[in-house]
């Protein structure tokens, strides 16, 4: 099958591509997490099936949207993309609009799919120094991968991000929120994948945090070499 050339795409199409994106990336993280927490009582095998399925949808959801809107579906990514000046203000603005809504638009659907009730506050707590500098640690190693991947090899970027993710929701104590956006719909499930509203803002602080420190090493890490 042959590849067909894409229409430049306008920002309707990018952000819905966003909004879709992210919408997808939730539904997947807290859908397969009802789902794992059914069919097991082993919280390992739960998170082995949580983690598999968002890998998964990771690679698909890059790979189709990329082409699109660069498949942030992340206000930290599109921070930094802004901040490097690849992304104006007003386009990462409603970039991380979309992503938001598309968020909790997908805990909206994965618990229309399990008929739990729509709206939920997550009691889950996620709280703690161990779990604020994981989720630095996270977000630092998946910038690092994104802009390493793009300049090394932008085609296997889809593949890097996946792998990572699946490697960072074992090695972190937080199971790599890695996502603003993420950790905001997640507030609102208090299933497997949820956190309670009051560590949202820790999660989200750190996040940032650990997406701008990763800039500044791939910055000089990955530079071209007529910069070295």
């Amino acid at each position: 099958m042959r590849a067909t050339l894409l229409a430049t795409p306008d920002l309707s199409r990018k952000l819905a591509a966003e909004f879709l994106g992210t919408a997808a990336l939730v539904c997947t993280v807290i859908g397969s997490g009802i789902m794992a927490d059914a069919l097991s009582s082993d919280d390992a095998v739960s998170l082995l099936g949580n983690t598999m399925a968002t890998a998964a949808m990771l690679f698909v959801l890059i790979s189709l949207l990329g082409p699109i809107s660069g498949a942030h579906f992340n206000p930290a990514v599109s921070l930094v993309f802004t901040l490097l000046r690849q992304l104006s203000p007003g386009l990462a603005l409603v970039y991380t609009a979309a992503q938001v809504s598309g968020g909790l638009v997908g805990t909206l659907a994965a618990h229309a799919m399990f008929d739990l009730p729509l709206f939920e506050i997550s009691s889950k707590a996620r709280q703690g120094s161990s779990q604020s500098f994981s989720e630095l640690v996270a977000s630092f190693g998946l910038i690092v991968t994104i802009l390493g991947g793009l300049r090394m090899r932008p085609q296997a970027v889809p593949a890097f991000v996946a792998l990572y993710i699946t490697a960072a929701y074992w090695f972190t104590a937080s199971t790599s929120f890695a996502n603003p956006a993420v950790a905001i719909a997640r507030a609102f499930t208090d299933t497997f994948a949820g956190i309670r509203p009051s560590d949202v803002p820790a999660f989200i602080l750190a996040e940032l945090v650990g997406a701008g420190l990763a800039m500044l090493l791939a910055g000089w890490l990955f530079a071209p070499k007529d910069a070295a």
